[in-house]
């Protein structure tokens, strides 16, 4: 089973580099075989055709705002949906690739059928200019990391063959 975990962000606006440090907390920590994770930071049209690689399961996590309590880690199994041109023909717009807009985009690029994507969100506390993660976000990377951890061997569980 091959997985794609995908920290996404902008790294100079403070919470929103949250994806990206959780990507590199597991890539100090470790991973299991078969799972890649890779730092996206603001590169979604790059996420967005890495998808179409034919992942099993692809986590993104980004800073993801909810209007909860900053720190707060979600989880969702958002729906891809069918590419639709922006108006004036432009079709995405690179500077600002969310991540339902780089699923949108993937659909669009042949994402295999099947493959699950699930996103984990934190709420942020402060996305201005600035390098540093506001403290709840901060502590929030290594409970995210362990939920990353925690949602591919579900995943792994789900996908072994029962006798």
């Amino acid at each position: 089973m091959r997985t794609l975990v995908a920290g996404v962000g902008n790294v100079f606006l403070g919470d929103d580099g949250f994806g990206v440090a959780v990507a590199r907390r597991l890539a100090d920590i470790g991973v299991p075989d078969g799972v890649e994770v890779g730092d996206f930071g603001i590169r979604g049209i790059h996420l967005a055709y890495e998808l179409t690689s034919g992942y099993d399961l692809t986590i993104l996590v980004d800073a993801i705002p909810s209007g909860r309590a900053p720190g707060t880690l979600s989880v969702v199994e958002p729906a891809p949906e069918s590419p639709t041109p922006a108006p004036g023909g432009c079709f995405v717009d690179a500077h600002a690739m969310t991540p339902d807009a780089v699923l949108t985009l993937a659909s669009g690029l042949d994402l295999p059928r099947g493959d699950r994507v699930l996103l984990v969100g934190c709420e942020p506390a402060d996305v201005s200019p600035g390098m540093d993660l506001s403290p709840p976000v901060a502590a929030a990377v290594p409970q995210a990391a362990d939920l990353v951890l925690e949602l591919i061997a579900q995943e792994f569980a789900e996908e072994e063959p029962r006798c």
